[in-house]
């Protein structure tokens, strides 16, 4: 059987990577940006160092910021509105998950108008008409949204996450430019980089997993585990462009062969208490993998793991020590970032693990996790997350 997998065309690294962004634009014809990006970046002046790019090269462009940090139906729908009423022929997309998840969602509208009802796009869709073009700009370093065929959108009505699966949503180039995400304040920059741990680690053991995802996540993993904690705690440059790096690492492997119930229960935490993305995935990580290691394969690829970041001692340990030495060091490192909370301090409640257990069973994710999971497992998960 066959194995494909969808990677960008281009993507530039490096501190002042952004600079290469308007002689791309201009080589590629483009004559007016859409530019999205959220009220909070704007503000700090994050956007305004894109904006610098296009006004010094004179690319017109329009601003749109109406972008929650969890992006919504109506975020969508709205910046479809105000993308057809700029006439752009081009969107730029500057932020974290958010901002660009509403950017794809944008643009895939643009060209299918046939799902200008956003629900229709939750889950694998073979839509037409490849998205109106897009540049995706990072400014954190987690969700790897600019090199992934996946977003993320929040139906508010029904309190759940559309995980949107389309290779037509791929962004035409990707910048990742390491002053863009060092302002990222310290809370942001931890949180940002668990969901680039817990991607690469899912994609790790996800059952589709193979000889190219597993190339990718374990150089993601070591190097997340070797700059993490510089870059959020002492904002150390070097570390910094790594993490950028490690993430966007990450999201071509699990772009390609899926994530597991870490995200499933993370989806529903986000939909229902607005937790933040990677604060919810940091949260149940370590109960996740304790339970996921008691699949001995999985286990087996925890020790390949911890042989890679600092445990050869690992290849002598039997599986429960691997499994308790795994899961204390994606403990240990959370702590070191500072995250320290659990889900109950973010609103989770017990009467709600039911609820919270039937979405996630319906949830995209769960049919990649290496261990089959019930809802009876799914409830017990969260509580063991209190």
């Amino acid at each position: 059987m066959s194995e494909k997998f969808v990677l960008n065309e281009t993507s530039y690294f490096g501190k002042g990577a952004r600079e290469e962004l308007a002689g791309e634009i201009q080589k590629r014809g483009f004559k007016k940006v859409f530019l999205v990006s959220d009220k909070s970046l704007v503000e700090a002046g994050v956007t305004g160092k894109v904006e610098e790019v296009l006004n010094k090269a004179g690319i017109p462009y329009d601003l749109y910021d109406e972008i929650k940090p969890n992006p919504t139906i109506e975020n969508v729908t709205d910046g479809v509105n105000a993308c057809k009423k700029s006439k752009a022929d081009l969107i730029v997309a500057v932020g974290g998950g958010s901002s660009i998840d509403t950017a794809k969602g944008i643009s895939i509208v643009m060209t299918n108008p046939e799902h200008s009802d956003i629900k229709s796009l939750n889950g694998a869709v073979n839509t037409l008409n490849r998205g109106m073009p897009l540049i995706a700009l990072p400014t954190t370093a987690g969700t790897a949204a600019e090199v992934t065929i996946n977003y993320v959108i929040t139906d508010e009505d029904a309190k759940v996450k559309m995980v949107c699966v389309d290779p037509n949503d791929i962004p035409i180039l990707a910048i990742i430019d390491s002053e863009l995400m060092g302002s990222m304040p310290k809370s942001l920059a931890a949180a940002t980089g668990m969901d680039a741990l817990t991607h690469a680690v899912e994609g790790y053991i996800t059952k589709a997993h193979n000889d190219m995802s597993d190339m990718f996540h374990m150089q993601a993993i070591k190097m997340i585990f070797k700059y993490l904690p510089s870059a959020v705690n002492e904002k150390d440059p070097v570390a910094v462009e790594k993490m950028g790096m490690a993430q966007y690492i990450a999201g071509m492997g699990f772009s390609n062969v899926g994530l597991g119930i870490v995200h499933s229960m993370a989806h529903q935490l986000g939909a229902v208490y607005d937790t933040p993305h990677g604060i919810a995935n940091a949260m149940l990580l370590p109960t996740v993998m304790r339970f996921n290691g008691e699949n001995p394969e999985t286990a087996g690829r925890f020790r390949e793991i911890l042989m890679n970041i600092g445990r050869p001692d690992a290849k002598d340990l039997n599986d429960q020590d691997v499994i308790n030495t795994f899961v204390w060091m994606i403990s240990e490192l959370s702590k070191a970032v500072g995250i320290t909370t659990t889900i109950k301090d973010y609103g989770a409640k017990e009467e709600d693990f039911e609820m919270l257990a039937e979405k996630a069973m319906n949830d995209p994710c769960k049919p990649g996790n290496p261990r089959e999971v019930t809802k009876e497992d799914f409830i017990e998960l969260y509580r063991r997350a209190m």
